[in-house]
């Protein structure tokens, strides 16, 4: 049977879409856009505190310290300005930690309640949720997880993020949250294990450099690495460079930061 949309058909869709859009609004921002006509308030309520509440309760636990370090106050006037201002760009539950990053970066109308560190010490938290959602396994067929770290190629870890920030996210809680921010910057690596656990490292200005150039090498091997790094130093004694760096590379392997060398 074929059915025919009349005009009324149309009508009633488009009064139908502007009710939804009507309702999504006084969701986003009930105190300045009323809802739907006809609706009781009591009713449509349980939809309002549903949604703030998932949305609020799941980014507090993805961002536990920022939950910690801020007040109730300064809490929910930022993430209802969140649910107001940002549009988000999937539907997917778990990219929301990704969604709250964006709106921080791009759209909040600077640090809530004067929290300059409060952008990277978002990005730093998100690297745990990011890393631990990560879907990719660790592929080690090609290589040698007992081979010689200096005489064969380096392998970093794929499932793992290195960042450089302004504040020492890492030390931040509520009891520590610093004025002003170090003349040194902060090295971290973001990793997760074969065994699907979480970690990270405070690297130095050396073992940041020996991940920089681990990120992209294919073919130099871990002694002509830490030959670059010495010679980019200045060192003047390069095999101590050499020496403590062979060191670091020992570390990384045995916390799954490098899986071993290429075969």
């Amino acid at each position: 049977m074929k059915v025919v949309v009349t005009l009324s058909d149309k009508n009633k869709a488009k009064g139908f879409k502007d009710i939804q859009n009507v309702f999504t609004q006084h969701m986003r921002d009930p105190d300045n856009n009323p809802a739907p006509e006809g609706i009781e308030d009591r009713r449509i309520g349980v939809y309002r505190e549903l949604v703030y509440n998932n949305i609020q309760s799941f980014i507090g636990k993805s961002f536990p310290v920022i939950r910690k370090i801020m007040t109730d106050e300064q809490w929910h006037k930022m993430l209802r300005d969140y649910v107001n201002r940002h549009k988000s760009h999937t539907p997917l539950f778990s990219k929301i930690p990704y969604e709250f990053l964006q709106y921080l970066e791009h759209e909040c109308r600077g640090s809530p309640e004067n929290i300059p560190y409060l952008l990277e010490l978002a990005h730093y938290e998100w690297l745990e949720v990011a890393l631990s959602m990560d879907i990719r396994e660790i592929d080690l067929s090609d290589i040698d997880q007992k081979g010689d770290l200096l005489e064969g190629i380096p392998v970093l870890n794929p499932i793992s993020v290195a960042s450089a920030y302004t504040w020492p996210v890492h030390e931040i809680s509520p009891t520590n949250c610093p004025d002003s921010s170090p003349s040194q910057r902060t090295y971290i690596i973001v990793y997760r294990r074969q065994n699907y656990k979480i970690g990270f490292i405070v690297l130095n200005p050396v073992s940041a450099k020996l991940i920089e150039y681990l990120q992209f090498n294919e073919k130099n091997n871990g002694s002509e690495i830490l030959t670059k790094i010495a010679y980019e130093l200045k060192h003047s004694n390069p095999e101590i460079v050499i020496k403590g760096g062979f060191e670091m590379m020992q570390n990384f392997l045995l916390k799954d930061i490098i899986l071993g060398i290429k075969k």
